[in-house]
């Protein structure tokens, strides 16, 4: 589906011409369609949400179905749900029938169960059978992404007869994708593909199986958003056929839906790498209790798991009242181990939907991030003792007569939990990965959170061990 347009406090061209239009259609309704037509749906789509939502209906009615229908699809979802809820079944049904078969499925999928099933009803029988077989599909998948609109010709039909076809067909005007020729076998199964400008310079009377590439990469109606995207991008598809299992020709994703699926599928990943669960919808148009729904448990979550960082500390409570010193390094050593893994999460996480890892790369990746870990870590405690040495000897601070231990153990605390911050932080993707979770739900938060409980074990450990019978 088409992202919906920006509010119209930032469209200052639409609310300039709002006014204009609704002069218009009180004075002279029929004339709307007339002096809205070199408009693209988009800016008009702009142009009916800059005016009151109880004119909209009626601004739609004054066009024909198609361009409503084409309007329709560019507007916000909120508003489009309350428009089509408020029409009649037949009047809905009517600007639907307009749309592409996919949008048409998605757009009723916004809808009430109750609304959908009446718009339904009111399609022809054609349209509703196809429209009722995309819904079944999960939206998430390529069959709930594909369109039926698309041409296909049996192989032994001739390249001139495949071209009458084509004029047909583009003269109907309800093909969305006769820039490309998909042929088929006797049995329906997918067996080559050719574009429209290949099949310009075919030679006149040849069959098409003797033109058409056999060579098509195709996608089950099952398969993921993110590896009809990933096709799509590898090849530099314009359209990706969808097939069943027995490779029968069902459908095809064209590249703005890939384009939407790839927009949706990343906003969903950030959100959880984030520390909460992806919101499905517009930050701008979600409800408040439902925003707060999505958010409040991962927060909860990662809350009880900060409270296990206060148990560890509460362990080591008289190692930190002998030396308080110790206790100014917690906030510097359980941040590095979190921030490397959250790097290292972030890293994997992306690594493995572009496919440049997978499940049996988890060795590799360890034994990639052991000694990026240990690197980084004697980076950071370079720094840490440069500073705790500098600022002593500048008398900024007083760390007291054993301030050179102080500073061994800042620095080698730092090697080690950047280290385990590093191997945990690109582990865990893998993990969520084989026991069926999405490895995006791995959120920074969630490994700072885990890494934090190990750093002040850390830490404590390698100060019990060097500051023994002096601090301690």
């Amino acid at each position: 589906m088409t992202p919906p347009p920006p509010d119209a406090s930032d469209r200052p061209i639409a609310a300039l011409l709002a006014p204009d239009l609704l002069v218009l259609l009180d004075d002279s309704p029929g004339s709307v369609a007339e002096e809205t037509e070199e408009m693209h749906p988009r800016d008009l789509a702009s142009v009916v949400e800059a005016i009151p939502e109880n004119r909209v209906a009626e601004l739609l009615a004054a066009l024909s179905a198609e361009r409503a229908a084409q309007v329709l699809e560019y507007m916000d979802e909120e508003l489009r749900t309350q428009i089509l809820e408020t029409m009649s079944a037949g009047d809905a049904a009517e600007l639907l029938v307009e749309m592409k078969p996919d949008d048409r499925a998605d757009v009723l999928d916004e809808l009430t169960e109750e609304a959908a099933e009446g718009i339904l009803r009111a399609i022809p029988i054609e349209d509703r059978l196809i429209t009722e077989r995309l819904r079944a599909y999960e939206p998430d998948s390529a069959g709930g992404l594909m369109t039926t609109d698309f041409v296909s010709v049996p192989q032994t039909i001739t390249v001139d007869d495949a071209l009458r076809r084509v004029r047909a067909l583009a003269r109907e005007g309800r093909k969305e994708t006769l820039y490309v020729l998909y042929v088929t076998d006797e049995a329906g199964r997918l067996s080559g593909v050719i574009s429209l400008r290949e099949l310009l310079a075919a030679p006149e009377g040849t069959p098409m199986e003797d033109v058409a590439w056999e060579e098509v990469m195709s996608v089950v109606a099952t398969a993921d958003r993110s590896e009809v995207a990933r096709i799509t991008a590898e090849y530099d598809l314009i359209a990706v056929p969808v097939v069943d299992h027995d490779r029968r020709l069902l459908g095809l994703v064209t590249v703005d839906d890939v384009i939407d699926a790839i927009e949706e599928e990343q906003t969903e990943d950030i959100q959880k790498m984030g520390g909460m669960e992806a919101l499905d919808e517009p930050y701008t148009t979600i409800g408040f209790w439902r925003m707060l729904q999505k958010r409040s448990g991962w927060l909860a979550a990662l809350f009880i798991g900060e409270m296990f960082t206060a148990t560890a500390m509460a362990g080591y409570e008289d190692e930190i009242k002998r030396a308080t010193v110790l206790a100014l390094f917690v906030p510097l050593i359980i941040s590095s181990g979190g921030n490397s893994g959250s790097q290292a999460t972030s890293l994997i996480i992306r690594a493995m939907a572009l496919r440049e890892v997978t499940l049996r790369d988890w060795w590799r990746v360890a034994m990639r991030e052991l000694p990026a870990g240990i690197t980084l870590g004697i980076i950071l405690g370079i720094i840490g003792i440069a500073r705790i040495l500098i600022w002593e000897t500048l008398g900024f601070t007083e760390y007291g007569e054993h301030y050179v231990l102080v500073a061994l153990v800042v620095g080698i605390s730092l090697v080690g939990v950047v280290t385990f911050g590093s191997l945990t932080g690109s582990m865990l993707p893998f993990l969520l990965r084989r026991l069926g979770f999405d490895p995006a739900s791995a959120s920074a938060p969630f490994v700072a959170t885990l890494v934090d409980v190990t750093g002040i074990i850390i830490y404590f450990s390698v100060a019990a061990v060097l500051l023994s019978g002096t601090l301690l």
